[in-house]
């Protein structure tokens, strides 16, 4: 697992901005936004699927 500082650490390293991985991963820039800060709690939703997709947390993604 990553920490915060390490996902934008690697945003920066690879120069793409949160605003374009979010669009291109189709989600809203404020939830990822969100997710990084620690702001979001990340149990479910999109919210626990950036999670998973940027390193923060272990878990599946499923689509139910």
């Amino acid at each position: 697992m990553k920490t915060s500082q390490e996902v934008k650490d690697e945003f920066r390293s690879k120069g793409v901005s949160i605003a374009a991985w979010a669009r291109a991963k189709g989600f809203q820039e404020l939830a990822v936004h969100r997710v990084i800060s620690g702001k979001s709690k990340c149990y479910r939703g999109n919210a626990h699927k950036i999670a998973v997709l940027l390193g923060l947390k272990n878990g599946e993604i499923t689509e139910m």
